[in-house]
């Protein structure tokens, strides 16, 4: 894997930590995926996407470590390991094997399932924001407003408590909101899944 700025028609894998405090890196197709809001952020820190560095200590340490194939059992630097993946039959058997393990049938029974889409404010009776519109919402008449409230975004998700009231709510909005779950979170995929998504997608990624 070779490292690329922030040049994403490039179609490069290269390492690019971003602006700010440079203590995130990416490789270039997951700085795509960053980038398709409508106001980029760090996918980890959640921090404004900036032009940043290429992150060239990371591009020696995956050029000088080495490592095994699970498949063959060739020893290769992390650098060659994609390409050899890409061509090694018994590493892809390898992979297929651990795919068919963690793949469960799907569930058949009917579950009734949140709104995602659209929220409540929780200081007024307005109703019907998408998650932008509910912060501009929030932020243009209700930033000095000190009520605990809960959070209508946190409370639709999977991990969300629809008791828990924030101590600061404006703040929670901008720390936690600033981009949509729905760019970065499959709903409906368990640990495993997406586990197994990732290894399928990481043998067709060249």
């Amino acid at each position: 894997m070779r490292a690329a700025r922030i040049n994403i028609g490039s179609g490069s894998s290269r390492l690019q930590r971003h602006g700010g405090t440079l203590c995130c890196s990416f490789c270039t197709p997951c700085l795509q995926e960053c980038l398709k809001p409508k106001k980029p952020v760090c996918g980890v820190c959640r921090s404004t996407l900036s032009p940043g560095s290429r992150a060239l200590d990371l591009e020696k340490q995956i050029e000088t470590t080495e490592t095994t194939c699970n498949g063959c059992n060739k020893k290769m630097y992390l650098s060659k390991m994609r390409s050899h993946a890409a061509s090694c039959s018994k590493y892809q058997n390898y992979i297929m094997e651990g795919v068919k393990a963690v793949t469960k049938e799907p569930l058949h029974s009917t579950r009734s399932f949140p709104n995602r889409f659209t929220f409540p404010c929780p200081y007024c009776s307005e109703k019907n924001f998408d998650q932008e519109g509910l912060v501009e919402h929030c932020k243009a008449l209700h930033s000095m407003d000190a009520k605990q409230v809960v959070c209508p975004i946190c409370a639709s998700m999977p991990w969300g408590d629809p008791n828990y009231r924030s101590a600061n709510f404006m703040e929670h909005l901008q720390r936690r909101h600033r981009f949509s779950y729905d760019t970065f979170v499959d709903y409906d995929a368990d640990e495993d899944d997406m586990m197994a998504q990732v290894l399928m997608r990481s043998l067709r990624d060249k």
